[in-house]
């Protein structure tokens, strides 16, 4: 009132020097915050809301999809998690498994089928019957030498290894998830 005005820059000049580990900046009114956290139940413009929600989704999926590829434990589904699915997975990937050649032959089996020959249709039958029991004896024997090693490194087999297991062994190689993480000869110790 009584005395002179002060400038700008003697007001800067007098104010304290940052603490660190200080806020250094005022409390914001609790209105104001309660106003900026405050968002509608329901949205007002659904096509802005779904169009959000379906990029989110997919770049959720699409980082999902990568970790998988990559055999990142953390995104893998539930059915391939842990130390023992990773062995059996090696295991079966390790390995030549006749059921996983079973699609390419069921293709060349659909071409002869057209075919109207005696010798056609009888080749048909055997390549189709015969490679179907070599392949689930050739899937019993591996799950048979799988589930020894895993009982030697993780004790009891779990209910559903073996499935897991066969279902992989008849999958081909190209075609599996997670990627197999191994070569061929490469068992697991």
């Amino acid at each position: 009132m009584f005395g002179r005005k002060k400038t700008n820059e003697e007001l800067i000049d007098r104010e304290p020097p940052p603490r660190p580990g200080a806020k250094n900046r005022p409390t914001p009114k609790r209105r104001d915050q309660e106003a900026a956290n405050k968002r509608p139940l329901i949205v007002t413009d659904r096509k802005v809301a779904r169009s959000k929600d379906k990029v989110a989704r997919r770049e959720g999926m699409a980082k999902q999809r990568a970790g998988m590829l990559a055999g990142d434990e953390r995104y893998l589904p539930a059915r391939d998690k842990g130390p023992r699915r990773r062995f059996i997975r090696d295991s079966v990937d390790a390995r030549w498994n006749i059921g996983e050649f079973m699609l390419p032959v069921m293709l060349l089996v659909l071409l002869l089928s057209f075919i109207r020959q005696n010798w056609a249709l009888m080749s048909v039958f055997i390549l189709v019957y015969g490679l179907i029991v070599v392949a689930i004896i050739d899937a019993v024997l591996m799950w048979l030498r799988t589930k020894k090693k895993v009982i030697a490194k993780y004790g009891q087999a779990e209910r559903g290894d073996a499935f897991y297991a066969v279902m992989r062994a008849f999958q081909m190689r190209r075609t599996r998830m997670p990627k197999p993480a191994v070569d061929r000869g490469q068992h697991p110790s």
